[in-house]
């Protein structure tokens, strides 16, 4: 029973996690909360192991949609790849502060930045990006199924250093920090939407797989409960990027400030209580 619960856990978060650039730790941590600490369907972990075993299930969630989206031609590699020299390393910070800091406290006040960030969501549009400079950085133009071109990138050390928050932030909690990435990617950078989902699943696939040594490292990882959530986590993550390549963008910006609502409460939750 145990076994096929978090089957369908791992399924969950690998295909609502892939479909909107999150990552499944989202689900994951708060689902492993609550079904070891408020039934008996599934031994009790602190939280410390239910965010390190969500990190390790991460890492093929996000391969698998990583091979999907290529197929699809939406993953920047480049940008993925230059935002991951501060993911990184600030994954693995991240989950050595784990162990020292008052994470209710902090999973409170992060709660209430993640309603806050879906609401911003509502006025993308008239939101100004970072101030361009398109001789200098990273810079490439998308043309979606209309024919309409759109310019987007970033300077690299400002994608460097948001990259370095949004790591250590994912390493922290262990959700992998796509749901602070994917908002920063569409608002800042003027990343497409379909374009900033599976970039986004490339850096977490990779801040992942560095944040899940410091907690394998440090024992706080539960590899029984890993190895049965990760076949359905991989085959979510090849389902989710399906569904979104039907999706137009503005859908999946709803589905996206949903999620970060649920995200902003279960946070408070956790922290009050």
């Amino acid at each position: 029973m145990e076994i096929i619960i978090l089957l369908i856990l791992g399924l969950l978060a690998g295909t609502i996690g892939s479909l909107i650039g999150l990552g499944g730790g989202i689900i994951i941590v708060p689902a492993l909360l609550f079904l070891g600490g408020s039934t008996s369907l599934i031994s009790e972990v602190t939280p410390q192991i239910a965010a390190g075993t969500s990190l390790l299930v991460i890492i093929f969630a996000g391969l698998s949609s990583t091979i999907a989206y290529y197929k699809q031609k939406t993953v920047d590699y480049k940008s993925g790849l230059i935002l991951f020299i501060g993911g990184g390393p600030a994954g693995i910070l991240g989950a050595w502060v784990n162990k020292q800091l008052n994470v209710d406290t902090f999973s409170f006040w992060f709660g209430f930045f993640m309603i806050f960030i879906s609401f911003v969501l509502m006025f993308k549009d008239k939101f100004k990006p970072l101030k361009r400079n398109l001789n200098k950085g990273v810079w490439s133009t998308y043309t979606d199924s209309f024919g309409n071109e759109q310019t987007y990138g970033f300077q690299p050390i400002t994608g460097i250093i948001i990259a370095f928050i949004v790591g250590f932030l994912g390493g922290l909690l262990g959700i992998g920090g796509g749901s602070l990435m994917v908002p920063t990617l569409i608002l800042l950078f003027r990343f497409p939407v379909h374009t900033a989902v599976a970039t986004s699943m490339l850096l977490l696939f990779l801040t992942s797989t560095t944040s899940s040594i410091a907690y394998i490292y440090m024992g706080n990882v539960n590899w029984i409960f890993g190895l049965a959530l990760i076949p359905g986590a991989w085959l979510g993550g090849k389902i989710g990027p399906k569904i979104n390549q039907k999706l137009p963008s503005k859908t999946v910006v709803i589905l996206l400030r949903i999620v970060l609502i649920i995200v902003g409460v279960q946070l408070i939750y956790e922290g009050l209580f």
